[in-house]
C-alpha cells in the first residue's frame, strides 16, 4: 500500500475517520499541532499495528558494503524491517486502513540534519475516499521485497543498526522488551547518513 502520485497516506487501526485535525499526539516529540501522513519511501514504516515496535533499516548512498551485508544480509535487498516474537499474532490479525490524502497541504519534516520522516498539515484536511484495508501486512513486506525480521528482542539489532552508515528509523521503541542502553532513543527516530 503505497500513495499515488500526488497522495500521501495516513495509516490507522480506525477505519471511521472522515476528517483530520491538526493535534499534538501524546507520543509526538513536536510541539505543534499537525496531521501526519507519509509519502512513498516511508510508507513501509507503518506496515505494522499502531503500537508494535519496529526497528527498521535501510540502504543509502554511503551505505558501506560492510554494514550492507553485516545489518541487511547480502544479496538479500536493500531494507530489513525488525520486530519482536511478541508482536507477530498481532502483525497476522490486526486491520490497517490507510486513507489517501491530497499531497498539498503536506509538508515534509525532519529532525535537525535528518532525511525527512514524514508529512505534516496544519490544517484540517479530509479523505480523498473511505479508508482502504492494507491487507496482510506480512504479504505487503514481501511483495515489497522488504526483509522482516522477528527476533527476541529489538535492542541489540537497534545497537548495529544506530552505529552503522545506513538510514534507519524505529517506531514505538518504548513498548519493546526490556530497557534501551540509551534512554533518547525510545520515541520515534530516524536518521542516516
Amino acid at each position: 500500500m503505497r500513495p499515488r502520485p500526488g497522495e500521501v497516506l495516513h495509516f490507522s487501526e480506525d477505519p471511521t475517520i472522515a476528517r483530520f485535525v491538526p493535534h499534538v499526539a501524546l507520543t509526538s516529540q513536536e510541539a505543534e499541532a499537525y496531521v501526519w501522513a507519509v509519502g512513498h519511501d516511508r510508507a513501509p514504516d507503518y506496515w505494522f499495528p499502531r503500537q508494535c515496535p519496529r526497528a527498521m533499516a535501510w540502504v543509502v548512498d554511503g551505505t558501506s558494503d560492510v554494514d550492507r551485508e553485516r545489518i541487511v544480509g547480502a544479496g538479500s535487498g536493500v531494507r530489513v524491517h525488525a520486530i519482536e516474537y511478541g508482536w507477530l499474532e498481532a502483525l497476522r490479525t490486526t486491520r490497517v486502513y490507510a486513507y489517501r490524502l491530497q499531497a498539498g497541504p503536506f509538508q515534509p519534516i525532519a529532525a535537525p540534519g535528518s532525511e525527512p520522516h514524514a508529512m505534516v498539515a496544519t490544517e484540517p484536511v479530509e479523505p480523498l475516499g473511505p479508508a482502504v484495508p492494507v491487507g496482510d501486512l506480512i504479504a505487503c513486506h514481501a511483495e515489497a521485497g522488504i526483509q522482516l525480521r522477528v527476533l527476541d528482542n529489538l535492542w541489540p539489532f537497534w545497537d548495529q543498526v544506530v552505529e552503522s552508515t545506513l538510514g534507519f528509523s524505529g517506531i514505538r521503541l518504548r513498548n519493546a522488551k526490556g530497557s534501551p542502553r540509551n534512554n533518547t532513543l525510545v520515541g520515534s527516530l530516524s536518521g542516516g547518513v
